[in-house]
């Protein structure tokens, strides 16, 4: 008999720490650049240390996903929080001491950078031994909400410690890494057989996971039209906040406006196991770029930073289901030797188009007005939107059923 999700001692230890982590996270992720632009007064140096940390996770991003495959992944994940708890201590500790130099700054946005990209691909790889295939796409979920509500208290709290002291967030994002290393401690992950080769064969092992990627349709097609999409979204995420910026909207409406895309995304994750099993996999994938495409032309109509935000809600509300009913077939699909690299290669494939998407957010929104560059990126999402809808590999995406073909084979 299946073990409920709720009663699932293993899934439970890594969404509970990693939960923490995510609260941890945010909140030092908004702090970062404050706390640059306090040390140094310059824009561009927290420019530097934010691109820091984002080529660190391009850098590691496809070998940490074959050193996941390779290597022992608990130890992995534990290793990985552990010498974030030790960065962080470091910045912590030299913030007390008001020794804090820009060098230091980078070395730790580098560190927290690759950290991360080693420890995603060990972890998606993990879910998928830890908990049942029937209850992976309510995993995936769930795994989405925790994310959601790790952006929404971490960045609210990020802000509110800073101004009490410039260390404050960083302590807290020491504690949750401190906390989601305990939790690691008490998993178990099935035993597998663990890889000794040389390092000099991890190349070979990244290009196999590549390939693996592009010799599965299906796989080749979401991956393409999710980078187009993520690319176009957070160039309009950007513009967006500069047109608010334009209308007279205060910033702390503007920072609400921002968070309710991650309230949307939150209740989205909720709903995501429904509307998993009540959805064709091709109108699950397709419901949230329509959704997207859609409601984006709507921040050029509606009054205020609030109504503004309704709309990133609504806009984040079917993206859950989308990752879920994807990243659910994508697992059950890959074999467990492999799993690694297929995260590191979607990690660094749509992480690269969030990367990419502000600077032409950026560019658009200097050469054009605001409002003609939302106009830029709709006709992006649209065009993406109708190659999603009449594409025949995406009409034919397996379900469930097919899923469980493959699996038992």
């Amino acid at each position: 008999m299946t073990v409920p999700l709720r009663r699932n001692r293993d899934y439970t230890l890594l969404w509970v720490g990693q939960a923490c982590a995510e609260v941890g996270f945010s909140a030092s992720l908004i702090a970062f650049p404050l706390l640059v632009l306090a040390v140094t007064g310059s824009a561009v140096a927290s420019g530097v240390v934010l691109a820091a940390d984002a080529v660190a996770q391009f850098v590691v991003g496809l070998p940490g996903g074959a050193l996941a495959d390779r290597w022992d992944r608990r130890r992995v994940m534990l290793a990985c929080e552990g010498v974030q708890a030790a960065a962080l201590a470091s910045l912590v500790a030299v913030l007390l001491l008001d020794a804090v130099v820009l060098p230091h700054l980078v070395l730790v946005a580098v560190v927290l950078g690759a950290c991360r990209a080693l420890f995603e691909p060990a972890e998606d790889a993990s879910i998928a031994a830890i908990v049942p295939d029937d209850q992976l796409a309510t995993a995936i979920a769930l795994n989405s909400a925790r994310s959601s509500i790790g952006q929404l208290a971490g960045t609210a709290l990020g802000g509110v410690l800073f101004a009490i002291a410039r260390w404050v967030p960083f302590l807290l994002d020491l504690i949750t890494h401190v906390i989601a290393f305990t939790a690691l401690l008490f998993l178990r992950l099935p035993p597998r057989r663990v890889e000794r080769a040389p390092l000099r064969g991890l190349g070979r092992e990244v290009r196999d996971g590549i390939r693996w990627v592009a010799r599965h349709p299906e796989i080749r097609v979401t991956t393409l039209c999710a980078v187009v999409l993520n690319l176009f979204f957070s160039a309009f995420y950007l513009i967006v906040i500069v047109l608010a910026d334009q209308r007279g909207v205060p910033a702390g409406e503007i920072g609400i406006m921002a968070a309710m895309l991650g309230a949307g995304g939150l209740l989205g994750a909720l709903i995501a196991p429904a509307l998993h099993r009540a959805l064709r996999p091709h109108i699950a994938i397709a419901a949230v770029f329509w959704a997207l495409t859609a409601l984006a032309p709507l921040t050029l109509l509606v009054p205020g930073g609030y109504l503004m935000g309704a709309v990133f809600a609504a806009m984040a509300l079917f993206a859950p289901t989308a990752n879920t009913t994807i990243t659910t077939h994508q697992l059950l699909l890959t074999p467990d030797e492999m799993r690694g690299r297929l995260s590191g290669v979607m990690n660094v494939a749509v992480g690269a188009a969030a990367a990419i998407g502000p600077a032409l957010g950026g560019v658009l929104a200097e050469t054009l007005t605001a409002r003609h560059a939302v106009v830029v990126c709709v006709i992006g999402m649209a065009v993406v939107t109708l190659f999603v809808t009449v594409n025949p590999t995406l009409r034919r995406y397996p379900g469930r059923a097919h899923q469980r073909e493959e699996v038992q084979l």
